[in-house]
């Protein structure tokens, strides 16, 4: 028996804008805000004199005609490296409404999600996903994206290459790939789509074992997510599979309800700023809070997905199963420059409900499963799929039916 519980027709899902770093949205701080602008005073002047004299230097002496914007544009670039945050950057005005779609689930690429090789610089593909024209493509789980259009793509940075791949619907982009076995760079041309990023899907497996996949935490993902279980009768199932591989996170807000759902009370997120510890309750709503429970992660598990599974985790509340996840356990806020573009600021960082910290270790499965290396082409089954069969094996022995005592 299967049933399925889609936020849109058709699965086509996002090249991922935040790559290997994942993303964790404090209290829907991504939208559009305008900055306050720093008072002039005396010692604000004083510091940022150097500043405005090698602007004008630069305008009175250079060569070459300048561009004031990309003088500006790498100024706050090289502010925002300077703290040495992987999870902090500028975006420029051009990509900035963008991101915010596709923090929304709205968008136009390619439907895969990718992670960045930190030492040769290559896109992995970790997964296109179903329906996606990546998958209509033909890319695979492993492949490395070195080029965009002919382009070597492996020393820039990660907005640039967002630019690059994601273009108009209907529009075609080429991608230089490394493959497994592949002796030469295979050239994949892709159709880009108008993407339309659902949250959940799920079925019924044997056994009455429930199977949910949570994609993101959209803004919408908690309701999503709740009409599916309250769907799947989930506390009439002998066990549920949460799996969250390859889900690179999304709203604080949205991750806290949906944990709620899961336990009756008590603590489940800690969260650290400069100043502040706050720790958050369950807000007691929950609705599958006694169904058996495994949660499937991976090295793409990401950010809110690492939230959830150590707060469940550490609440005794499911058997982790799978991979040491990413390991990202900060808080980022979005901007609105006046420029039109954007930045985004760690604000916070969180921990598990025992005081853990997933930076840079990530979440640690109770139960170790590698997912098999898979011959290129080989498509997915859940067969194959040895994390979601232990995931399987795991409920089967917990919930196996205990004798009958007759008196």
């Amino acid at each position: 028996m299967k049933q399925s519980f889609r936020a849109a027709v058709g699965l086509i899902l996002l090249i991922t804008l935040t790559f290997s770093a994942g993303y964790f949205i404090g209290h829907d701080t991504t939208q559009p805000q305008s900055v306050v602008q720093a008072q002039g005073d005396d010692a604000t002047e004083e510091l940022f004199a150097p500043f405005w004299e090698t602007w004008t230097l630069l305008h009175d002496n250079y060569i070459d005609p300048l561009d004031d914007d990309a003088l500006m544009e790498a100024a706050l670039n090289g502010m925002i490296d300077s703290l040495e945050d992987p999870h902090m950057g500028y975006i420029p005005p051009v990509d900035y409404q963008e991101v915010l779609d596709s923090l929304n689930g709205e968008f136009e690429g390619i439907g895969a999600t990718v992670s960045q090789d930190e030492v040769t610089g290559a896109l992995e593909i970790v997964r296109p996903l179903p329906g996606s024209p990546a998958e209509a493509a033909g890319l695979l789980p492993g492949d490395h994206v070195v080029t965009v259009d002919g382009e070597d793509i492996t020393d820039m940075d990660q907005s640039v290459i967002i630019s690059m791949v994601r273009g108009p619907a209907g529009t075609d982009v080429v991608l230089g790939i490394e493959r497994a076995g592949e002796a030469d760079v295979l050239e994949i041309t892709v159709t880009r789509d108008r993407i339309l990023l659902p949250s959940v899907d799920y079925e019924i497996l044997d056994g009455n074992v429930g199977y949910l996949q949570l994609f993101q935490f959209g803004p919408t993902s908690n309701e999503e997510l709740r009409d599916a279980l309250i769907e799947m009768e989930v506390e009439d199932l002998s066990g549920l599979i949460l799996d969250l591989r390859g889900n690179t996170g999304g709203y604080l807000d949205v991750t806290l309800d949906i944990i709620s759902y899961f336990v009756e009370d008590g603590l489940i997120l800690i969260e650290e700023d400069a100043e502040d510890r706050v720790e958050y309750q369950a807000f007691g709503n929950p609705v599958a809070p006694t169904v058996p429970m495994v949660v499937l992660v991976d090295q793409g598990s990401a950010s809110a997905s690492e939230l959830m599974a150590g707060a469940l985790q550490d609440r005794g509340r499911a058997t982790v199963i799978g991979v040491p996840t990413f390991g990202k356990g900060s808080v980022q806020t979005w901007r609105r420059l006046s420029n039109g573009g954007g930045v985004r600021i760690t604000i916070s960082q969180w921990l598990t409900p025992s005081g853990y910290s997933v930076t840079p270790d990530g979440i640690q499965p109770d139960i170790v499963v590698e997912f098999p290396d898979l011959e290129p082409g080989t498509p997915y089954s859940q067969d194959i799929d040895t994390q979601l069969q232990a995931a399987i094996e795991a409920l089967i022995e917990k919930t196996a039916p205990r004798a009958k005592v007759i008196p």
